[in-house]
């Protein structure tokens, strides 16, 4: 429990309150003797006076979202897990992704989540950047065992909606983890009819929304989702500029 305890005491802050709070107490409930102890040591990180959105807020946001999104269409898909932790894996390096995947199969267990709730808190307190990253990465989440159901999509926007993301937000992630008609519009949320100066003005804009200095605040590994979304953002502005001629 020691490992785990160094991690769960550092990066948090608005996590360890509110319904994300108590169903990461739930949660890490498991790691300690008994359940007095447990909330001994939680109300002390509650009280720690931790202010802004650490690292482990993003991740614990992470864990509980990727939660809700695999158990909406009612079963929790083995290839949906892996993705989970290879993610994590990604992120943090195999001894932390451990140490994450631990608490994340507890939230797994909990039963049913509250998605207004969590999202309602998450977008209190993060930054519209990070939410989007979060978005990206539900995605991600929902595509990994390679058969999407509507349950899935429709709770990705339902959160999305909570976290305050616009639609064409919302659409122009999507678009970069499936095959869909003006796919490359899509994510440079413009119309098919849009001219070649409209195009120009909608890559400088999404390159900036998705530049992944938008995310200097949280750990480096995790600047690889921001790195990819904003590769995407250029390869669909490469790939209009080629079908036109531009």
């Amino acid at each position: 429990m020691g490992k785990f305890s160094k991690w769960i005491g550092g990066g948090l802050g608005w996590v360890l309150g509110g319904p994300i709070g108590a169903i990461l107490g739930f949660a890490i409930g498991n790691y300690f003797d008994n359940q007095g102890q447990a909330e001994e040591y939680y109300r002390a990180r509650v009280n720690s006076g931790q202010r802004g959105t650490q690292s482990g807020d993003f991740e614990v946001s992470l864990l509980i979202l990727s939660a809700i999104v695999i158990k909406a269409d009612g079963k929790v898909n083995q290839k949906e897990l892996d993705y989970v932790r290879q993610q994590f894996v990604g992120m943090f390096g195999t001894q932390r992704a451990n140490q994450s995947f631990k608490l994340f199969k507890n939230v797994i267990d909990k039963g049913d989540i509250s998605t207004r709730q969590v999202a309602m808190q998450i977008q209190h307190h993060m930054d519209h950047p990070s939410r989007l990253q979060l978005i990206h990465y539900l995605y991600g989440i929902a595509k990994a065992d390679g058969q999407v159901t509507d349950a899935e999509v429709q709770e990705i926007e339902k959160i999305g909606h909570y976290l305050n993301i616009h639609g064409r937000d919302l659409a122009s992630i999507k678009a970069m983890f499936y095959e869909e008609a003006d796919k490359w519009c899509k994510i440079l949320e413009i119309e098919p009819t849009a001219s070649n100066e409209d195009i120009k003005k909608a890559y400088r804009k999404m390159a900036m929304k998705y530049h992944p200095d938008k995310l200097q605040h949280l750990d480096e590994q995790l600047h690889d989702g921001a790195k990819d979304k904003f590769q995407q953002v250029q390869t669909a502005y490469e790939a209009l500029s080629k079908e036109r001629g531009m």
